[in-house]
C-alpha cells in the first residue's frame, strides 16, 4: 500500500525530474522520488555492510 503525500520542491530540482520523465527514465513523478529514495536506501545498507 502507498500514501499520498504533498511536497516542496526547488524548481530546479523538479525541471531536472521531469527531463528525466519525458526521457523515460521515469513513468512519472511518483516513480522517480520512488526511485531515487529507493536507491539512497540501498546505498546506506552498503554502508553499514562495509562498517561491519
Amino acid at each position: 500500500m502507498k500514501d499520498r503525500i504533498t511536497i516542496t520542491l526547488d524548481k530546479e530540482l523538479l525541471e531536472w525530474l521531469d527531463r528525466r520523465i519525458a526521457e523515460k527514465v521515469f513513468a512519472n513523478r511518483s516513480h522517480g522520488f520512488e526511485f531515487l529514495i529507493m536507491e539512497k536506501v540501498r546505498e546506506e545498507k552498503n554502508e553499514i555492510k562495509s562498517h561491519i
